[in-house]
C-alpha cells in the first residue's frame, strides 16, 4: 500500500486510539485542531482507507472502527467476511472471522450466480461483561 497521506494517517490514528467507533462528524471534532474544516475532508480520508483495507464502516451505526486484524504497517489489510459483534449496551465493537459462516455465504452466492464484492455481518446484542 502507499504511504497515507496526512488527513489519512490521522483519521486512522484516531480511529485506532478510540475505545469504540466514530462517526464522520465525531471524528471531524476531533481532527480540527490538526487543520480539518469541512466533513469531506474526513470522508475523503475514509474512503481511502476503506479501500486499503485499514477501517471498516459499521452499516448499523453509521460509524467507522479501524481493523482488527494488524500486518504490516504498509500491507493491505486482506480478509474475505468481516464480522462485528456490536454491544448495544457499552459500545464494544469486537471484529471476528469465521471460515464456516464465510463459506456457506460464498456456497449461497455461487449457487444463486450472486457475485458478492463485500461481505459484512453485523451482530447486535450484548457482549459477556453487560449481560
Amino acid at each position: 500500500m502507499a504511504e497515507l497521506t496526512k488527513n489519512q494517517s490521522l483519521v486512522f490514528d484516531a480511529l485506532s486510539k478510540a475505545h469504540g467507533p466514530l462517526s464522520a462528524y465525531s471524528l471531524l471534532d476531533q481532527l480540527r485542531d490538526h487543520g480539518f474544516r469541512a466533513p469531506l475532508q474526513v470522508y475523503r480520508a475514509l474512503d481511502k482507507l476503506q479501500e486499503a483495507g485499514l477501517v471498516h464502516r459499521l452499516e448499523s451505526l453509521n460509524a467507522f472502527v479501524a481493523c482488527a486484524h494488524k500486518h504490516g504497517e504498509h500491507e493491505t489489510h486482506c480478509h474475505g467476511l468481516v464480522a462485528f459483534a456490536i454491544c448495544d449496551k457499552c459500545g464494544q465493537v469486537d471484529e471476528f472471522s469465521d471460515p464456516e459462516i464465510e463459506a456457506r455465504l460464498n456456497g449461497w452466492a455461487n449457487r444463486s450466480g450472486f457475485r458478492a464484492e463485500k461481505t459484512t455481518v453485523e451482530i447486535r446484542g450484548h457482549c459477556a461483561a453487560c449481560a
